[in-house]
């Protein structure tokens, strides 16, 4: 099980992702600076025990309404080779790990080897910020994925009732900004 660290990060896991979000071709804010606030999330344990894997949701309170974003994320004690460099989304100081490289988790193939495991039914799901916790509110329903099927992570989390022609689909939540609880989709199988 991975340690998650009492400590802190500088530049935070949110002051990197406001630089970095706005850049993403499913980002669905302005052209202006997200106003980001840490929603909720799960993580996954490296086997190795080598790379921190989160799926961290934000939500922009920037706009009239708020969005919900999902952020698969890697963190790295090097850089990943032979990994574009928009996948990257920044390096941050950790207090007891030292210099971290932070990645789109969707570039990470740690990262979608053990989405891949959680939807099979071989990963669990730890708690975002206690170390050695399931997360039983992250649930997976229908068949994981197979031979010919493909892994979609929903950076917009989508509602539950538009993952029912999937083979599969990982559903979690989060929170508002107003302390309204919301769960969505936020990763389906299908055909490639």
């Amino acid at each position: 099980m991975a340690t998650v660290h009492r400590t802190t990060m500088t530049p935070t896991k949110l002051e990197l992702l406001t630089g970095w979000l706005p850049k993403q071709s499913w980002y669905a804010g302005d052209a202006g600076t997200p106003e980001l606030v840490k929603a909720g999330g799960f993580r996954l344990d490296d086997p190795q025990g080598a790379v921190g894997i989160e799926f961290m949701v934000v939500v922009d309170a920037k706009g009239e309404e708020p969005v919900a974003y999902l952020v698969p994320m890697s963190y790295r004690g090097a850089p990943l080779e032979d990994v574009a460099a928009e996948a990257l989304i920044g390096t941050s100081e950790h207090g007891v790990l030292g210099t971290r490289w932070i990645y789109d988790g969707v570039h990470d193939p740690v990262v979608t080897a053990q989405l891949r495991a959680l939807l099979s039914g071989e990963a669990i799901p730890q708690h975002q910020s206690r170390s050695g916790t399931v997360d039983p509110t992250v649930t997976v329903r229908g068949t994981g994925p197979g031979e010919g099927l493909d892994v979609r992570v929903h950076h917009v989390p989508r509602p539950v009732e538009t993952a029912s022609k999937s083979s599969g689909h990982l559903v979690a939540g989060w929170t508002w900004p107003d302390g309204t609880a919301a769960t969505g989709v936020f990763a389906t199988v299908g055909p490639r």
